[in-house]
Formats: structure tokens, sequence, C-alpha cells
């Protein structure tokens, strides 16, 4: 950990020349960020590593021989100690899912501000977990769909159920219903009244308040 007599050390990883370079003349303007080393590859890192102290490693996702988010994996198990942040271009859902399950303390595009990185940095070494502004929506979208599918299924709901919902919040009828979705009129007011039952309600507005106050629709 760093201290305050001491910056923090920050290993730079890119198999970009230029990319590497902006990074350490960006941080160089800060008395309190080091840069102790850079590297192209997975090997050329962990060959770092094993002469050179660090803190804090700014990770790109594509690399020689591993990707940034193996890279991240095995330092997880081998130095849990380290800080890494995964710096890329890439504003991919996928990358940041892997990414946050490999244990990265932060994913950062490389269109963040100036500014961004250097508070990052010390945000990670002050224990704290970072995503790049662009991407927190994406996350909490995310999140709430899970959230709604999760209700869902508690409450023993389908996705069939959830069209009959917002089709009767939209003031659809039993034939209406029954023409989207191509039952008989008998079907849909089944199936509505199961709704009405699973939900504990006496009748359809009630079903459409539950379902509004369960962020369903």
């Amino acid at each position: 950990m760093a201290t305050a007599s001491r910056p923090i050390r920050v290993l730079i990883v890119d198999d970009h020349p230029v990319v590497r370079r902006g990074l350490r003349s960006l941080l160089a303007d800060y008395e309190d960020l080091q840069i102790s080393g850079e590297a192209g590859s997975a090997a050329e890192l962990f060959a770092l590593l094993a002469k050179t102290s660090a803190d804090v490693i700014l990770l790109d996702i594509r690399l020689e021989g591993q990707s940034g988010i193996e890279i991240a994996r095995r330092l997880r198990q081998t130095q849990p100690q380290l800080r890494v942040i995964i710096l890329t271009t890439y504003n991919d859902e996928s990358y940041l899912h892997q990414a946050l399950e490999a244990g990265v303390h932060g994913f950062l595009l490389k269109s963040a501000s100036h500014e961004t990185l250097p508070d990052s940095i010390r945000s990670v070494m002050r224990g704290e977990k970072l995503l790049s502004p662009s991407l927190v929506s994406t996350v909490m979208d995310n999140y709430q769909k899970m959230l709604r599918e999760q209700t869902l299924r508690e409450a023993g709901l389908g996705a069939d159920d959830l069209q009959i919902l917002a089709a009767i919040a939209r003031g659809d009828g039993n034939k209406d219903i029954a023409e989207q979705l191509f039952w008989s009129e008998a079907t849909v007011k089944r199936r509505v009244q199961e709704i009405v039952e699973k939900l504990g309600v006496s009748n359809r507005a009630q079903a459409i308040a539950e379902a509004v106050r369960r962020g369903w629709i």
C-alpha cells in the first residue's frame, strides 16, 4: 500500500507503445503517482512483476498471449494486493461483465477525461470500486432487468403474463389481447384471473397497480 511519504506505483500494460507513452506522460504531472514500469504483453508484465513492485496496474483488454481479463484473474490468485484497472477502448457489455467477474477494481474507457484517470488510481487505492461514468447506466439497467425478472419468478409469473398486464394497462380488453397473443378470449380470461390470484389482489385494476409498484410495467 502507498503511504503519505511514498507515491502510488503504477504499471502500464498496453500493446501499443504510443498509448503507453501517452499514459506515462499524463501521469508524470502528478507527484503522488509514479510509473514503475510498462509492458506490452502478459509475458512482459509477469517478468516485470518478478523484479518490480507496484500498487496499481493499468491493463488493456486485448494483449498478446493472455487477454487483460485472463491476466486479471491470474493476478487475483497470485497477487491479490494489486489493484487492477481495466483501461480499454471497448465499450462492450460482455467485456465489462467478464472484468467484474475477474475481480478488477476499475473499468475505464480510454476516452475518459485526463482528470479521471489519476483520480481513479487514487480511488482504487482507497479500496473503492469504479466504473467509467458512461457505463454506470448500463450496469444499472442490467440490475433493474435482473431484479424485475427475479420478482416475476417469485410471483410465479412469466413473459406472457407481463404482456397481458401491459396490454391491460393500455386499456385493451380480452378480445384485443387474444388477437395480439393468438389465443382464445376464454384463455385470456382464465390467464387474467390466474394473474390476479397470484398477485393476491381482487381485480384487474389492482393487478395493474401492483405491477406498477413492483416496476414491471
